[in-house]
């Protein structure tokens, strides 16, 4: 698996939002969604606020690929599903970068809910 390089993972984490396609039951590339994007590390995570049951998280856990648009950064990834191991730091970037959003929007994303549903974004 690829790595990103230091400009790319600064951009993406510095976006306020990622537009995230995944691949679809047929191969092809979906409608692009947007998300919030989070820096844990040298790593990229995205939740769904919606959990388990949104399409773009059934297919990004189902097809495991497909591309982001951020910060300038145009590139083809991978998904990974994570563990309970790293929630807690990812819930604290999520914390600390959407605060001025309030809890109507944060706390969602820091819920059980979206736990369940945190990908980790790789570069292909």
């Amino acid at each position: 698996m690829k790595t990103w390089s230091t400009k790319e993972l600064t951009e993406v984490a510095a976006a306020d939002e990622v537009e995230l396609a995944t691949i679809g039951r047929d191969g092809t590339l979906r409608r692009a969604v947007t998300v919030w994007v989070v820096r844990s590390g040298d790593d990229l995570y995205v939740r769904s606020w919606r959990g388990r049951a949104s399409t773009w998280f059934r297919n990004a856990h189902e097809r495991r690929e497909g591309h982001i648009h951020a910060g300038g950064v145009d590139r083809d990834v991978a998904f990974v599903e994570v563990g309970t191991g790293v929630q807690h730091a990812i819930d604290a970037a999520y914390r600390t970068k959407y605060r001025r959003y309030g809890a109507r929007y944060l706390d969602p994303m820091v819920s059980r809910t979206a736990r369940a549903a945190t990908v980790k974004i790789l570069p292909r």
